[in-house]
């Protein structure tokens, strides 16, 4: 087995990936099908040219734009077994995935039962390829954090499969720190905590996430290679980055793989993760963010199965899950590779 095959065989984790953001084109395109709206295009090589961005608010503005086609609460069902479907055929066992439930009740959609066909979805992945798959909710910060409040309210009615929130969106003048009240409540109520921060914004969105919130995770955080203090908060108390690579580049995040800050966050001792994001609009998935980090930053077979094991070790699972996962992670890598 060359090193290529080996890092697409590695088992893997991915613990951020947007439901809507991994809707297949083919897919996108029976949805605009179902929705009946006008759409700005017609073929999978029209919705490729669609998934060009000149920029992360670029990218926003075609996300929403997709999101308007799923008019069905039904509809997510398919959607969500055909992401676990793609992220099992990359050898990834375990997904945390992100549902922006608050942009699909407010075109009119019932959470309840758009959870139901989520999880409707896990269970059949489940069933046919082995994968696991727990939820996080995006609050969405543009809407402000008295909706956030109220979106706290739909989860504690029903939160089946769901272990976390977070704060995704427009980065850029939705600060996190008028988060805390509904972070505080988050956290009373048992659910894990993340937010995107230091992607479109720089590192103090980054400070505001980890001394506000009191986060476990950050998403992106690119621009925390910026601040060697932040760098030192982050290794030192053990606050996980979800890098993903190739999102930052398409968005124009980062210049390139190569200028992308997951080396100097992996060297530097902070726990990274990779993930793909909306992998479908971004052209990628886990094989190709494993493959980019070998090929265009160096990084190892050993230094990507730690990747793998850091996903394990942060996931929001119970400490016995966990050790299992990881238990079945070592297996798997001596029996690709012959080590003990």
């Amino acid at each position: 087995m060359d090193t290529l095959e080996l890092i697409r065989a590695l088992p893997k984790a991915e613990q951020h990936i947007h439901i809507v953001g991994a809707t297949r084109p083919e897919t996108l395109l029976w949805l605009m099908e179902e929705s009946g709206r006008d759409a700005p295009f017609e073929n999978l090589e029209e919705v490729e040219r669609f998934f060009q961005y000149s920029d992360f608010d670029h990218f926003i503005s075609v996300y929403s734009m997709v999101s308007k086609f799923i008019v069905d609460e039904g509809q997510f069902e398919r959607v969500t077994y055909e992401m676990l479907e793609d992220d099992a055929r990359c050898n990834v066992r375990y997904v945390e995935a992100s549902f922006s439930a608050p942009d699909h009740v407010r075109q009119g959609l019932d959470y309840g039962l758009m959870v139901d066909a989520i999880n409707r979805g896990v269970r059949r992945a489940r069933e046919d390829f082995g994968i696991e798959c727990d939820l996080r909710i995006d609050l969405v910060r543009n809407y402000g954090p008295d909706y956030g409040m109220e979106v706290l309210n739909w989860i504690e009615e029903k939160g089946d499969n769901v272990v976390a929130v977070d704060i995704g969106g427009s980065e850029r003048g939705f600060p996190p720190e008028p988060y805390e009240p509904v972070y505080n409540r988050a956290r009373e109520m048992g659910l894990h905590l993340v937010a995107h921060a230091g992607e479109a914004a720089g590192p103090e969105s980054i400070w505001g996430a980890v001394e506000k919130l009191g986060v476990e995770r950050i998403g992106h955080g690119t621009s925390a290679v910026k601040d060697p203090d932040l760098m030192a908060y982050l290794r030192d108390n053990g606050v996980t980055v979800e890098t993903c690579p190739m999102s930052n580049v398409r968005t124009n995040a980062v210049p390139s793989v190569r200028e992308h800050p997951v080396r100097t966050f992996y060297d530097g001792g902070i726990r990274v993760t990779v993930n793909s994001d909306d992998p479908s609009m971004f052209g990628t998935d886990m094989n190709n963010e494993y493959v980019q980090l070998h090929a265009q930053l160096g990084f190892t077979v050993p230094e990507l199965f730690q990747i793998s094991l850091n996903a394990v070790d942060s996931a929001f699972l119970p400490d016995e899950v966990k050790m299992r996962l990881r238990g079945q992670f070592h297996e798997e890598i001596e029996r690709l590779t012959g080590d003990a």
